[in-house]
């Protein structure tokens, strides 16, 4: 071997040896990122789905409730045809209709949310009901 091809091997050899780390920190973070982001997609699905579930069960409760009180109220107030506890359930219940249960990127569904339990506490004050809805894997309550 020439002197000038020893040197370039051993250069060679030694410049491996010193950009090892970097090619190994480059491959780890490439690995990390990988593996982060697979599990991210696969916790992001689990806590997106669990919130759904407690938001329909919430909506849910709620339209059973309106819908409840609204046959109760058909039934026993006849003379009263547009009582205010009527219309404030017709209107709970429209609010209840409109929402965009299949539209997660809508970007007012947390603000529609909020007024549809705003309408809720609005229609057990006007029927003297305490509310009290809760949820967990347990139970959901109404409270009287």
């Amino acid at each position: 071997m020439e002197p000038a091809a020893a040197v370039a091997a051993a250069s060679d050899m030694f410049d491996t040896i010193v950009m090892a780390e970097e090619r190994f920190h480059g491959e780890g973070y490439q690995e990390g990122y990988s593996e982060g982001s697979h599990i991210g997609v696969i916790e992001g699905r689990r806590s997106g789905a669990l919130h759904g579930a407690r938001i329909g069960s919430e909506i849910g409760y709620y339209v059973g409730f309106a819908m409840t009180w609204q046959h109760l109220l058909q039934r026993y107030e006849e003379k009263e045809k547009s009582s205010k506890k009527r219309k404030a359930l017709e209107s709970l219940i429209g609010m209840i209709q409109k929402y965009p249960y299949e539209n997660p990127t809508y970007d007012k569904l947390h603000e529609d949310l909020e007024k549809i339990r705003g309408k809720f506490k609005q229609v057990c004050s006007l029927l003297n009901i305490q509310s009290d809805f809760r949820f967990n894997t347990e139970r959901s309550a109404l409270t009287f």
